[in-house]
């Protein structure tokens, strides 16, 4: 600990994390935040609450205009705080400490771990299927666990080309499907009749349980802004970044979801939970099967390699802060990566992966997570009116297209999320609160530390935004 600290203190100013990634690495990241193994599987959910070809689409095209509003927002922050940490800085500087504290400690015990281990055991599925390896399922997610955290403590441009390596060939996976697809669509495939019923309630709340499914498949964006501080011109690079990888997935899921109506029809679709694997398997037989189960092992893969290399940013910056432990913040000194944040989030990822309450643990989770979604977007207005009040040109690269409007629907469809989410589990969610909330406590015995790492880090973050003005 003592090296660890010697390390970032002598004489001169601190190790910083360096800048080694540019807009492509960016666009990866954001896609593969987002690109799972629920489009290979998940469709049928919605299917199952709307039952024409043109409400399916809808809901994705829908889904897909409220994410890219998402992209829009968070463009905005990260060319006003283009700050290491992402989400959690914005909070934090937008209202208090004491709430990016609750956002990051959830970040690590549940929402990012509880879904990297997941995906990881889906991960060892298929790949034990496929290439019939005698292991268990734990075993095998731990070995990708800890590969990935190995990988990434070499450096974020190693890890960055991994994560991009593997999101292109997840393109190629859904492009294959796409395209296989296409030629098994039916000739007959047309978006009439419109409604599966009456415009009614009912149709509505059809269309809004179909959306929840929708939303989830769509986000994983916002990791991406955990990397602001290592990417090369993050005013330009992120924002663009955003933009583009939340408009490709949105091109992907509709092509994807258009194949997969036009293939097995509404009904077929509902009636399946492989949709990928029936599409395939229709036109290529066992080839089919196995190439797409080479296709989700890949994607899960990718999924956990992005979320390696970005979420423990969030650990490093509450380290910085004084509201974690100080070797959390150590960088090594020859890759400049925070190699005990990610050395923590793999090791945590594989406790709960081998524990088996994986699952549990993410259905905790969900009315929080976009609590700090809809949160999150609100700091815009704060830091608007704030930088405004002090004649800052930070937010001058980019502005949200129709703020304040669209800022404030998108805030609402989080909330809304939330609020079917505790209706429909309410006991789910409020395990889920109760976790966030034991956060709080945890803040009070951190911040002692906090006051006096804030006032180390105020000059050297006050020179750093004098120079990214003049650039």
């Amino acid at each position: 600990m003592i090296a660890m600290k010697n390390a970032n203190t002598n004489a001169g100013p601190p190790q910083r994390l360096v800048r080694r990634l540019g807009l492509f690495d960016a666009t990866m990241i954001v896609m593969g935040g987002i690109v799972g193994s629920g489009i290979f599987i998940n469709p049928y959910v919605v299917a199952r609450q709307v039952h024409s070809t043109f409400l399916i689409l809808g809901v994705w095209a829908l889904g897909g205009l409220i994410a890219l509003g998402g992209a829009f927002i968070y463009a905005e922050l990260a060319a006003r705080r283009p700050e290491v940490g992402g989400q959690y800085a914005y909070i934090r500087e937008a209202y208090h400490p004491a709430a990016a504290f609750v956002y990051g400690w959830g970040l690590l015990l549940v929402t990012q771990t509880g879904g990297m281990a997941a995906v990881a055991v889906t991960f060892a599925r298929y790949f034990s299927a496929l290439l019939n390896v005698p292991m268990s399922a734990g075993v095998i997610a731990t070995l990708a666990l800890a590969l990935l955290t190995a990988i990434n403590c070499l450096g974020v441009k190693t890890g960055s080309t991994v994560q991009s390596v593997l999101m292109v060939l997840k393109i190629i996976a859904i492009s294959a499907v796409i395209a296989v697809g296409l030629f098994g669509a039916s000739s007959h495939t047309s978006l009439r009749p419109l409604l599966d019923r009456p415009v009614s309630g009912d149709l509505f709340a059809a269309v809004g349980a179909a959306m929840v499914p929708v939303l989830f498949a769509y986000g994983g964006w916002q990791t991406a802004s955990f990397v602001a501080g290592e990417i090369r011109d993050p005013r330009r690079n992120l924002t663009r970044g955003l933009i583009i990888g939340v408009a490709g997935v949105i091109v992907l899921y509709l092509s994807i979801n258009f194949v997969y109506v036009s293939v097995l029809g509404p009904e077929g679709l509902a009636a399946t939970e492989t949709p990928a694997s029936d599409v395939m398997g229709l036109m290529l037989g066992e080839t089919g099967s196995r190439l797409i189960a080479a296709g989700v092992s890949i994607s899960t893969l990718g999924f956990l390699s992005q979320g390696m290399l970005t979420a423990p940013r969030v650990y490093y910056a509450m380290a910085e802060d004084g509201l974690f432990f100080k070797g959390v913040g150590w960088l090594h000194p020859r890759t400049r990566v925070p190699a005990v944040a990610i050395a923590l989030q793999g090791a945590t990822a594989i406790v709960i992966a081998l524990s088996g309450r994986y699952e549990q643990i993410l259905n905790y989770v969900v009315s929080v997570d976009f609590i700090f979604f809809g949160l999150t977007a609100t700091c815009v207005f704060v830091l608007r009116r704030r930088d405004f009040a002090r004649g800052s040109i930070s937010g001058a690269a980019f502005n949200i297209p129709g703020h304040p409007v669209t800022t404030v629907l998108f805030v609402a469809v989080c909330w809304i999320v939330v609020l079917n989410t505790v209706f429909r589990y309410p006991m789910n969610s409020i395990i889920g609160l109760a976790i966030m909330i034991a956060g709080i406590p945890v803040y009070f015995l951190w911040r002692p530390q906090a006051g006096a790492a804030a006032a180390m880090r105020s000059s050297s973050e006050q020179l750093e935004e004098r120079t990214a003005d003049r650039e």
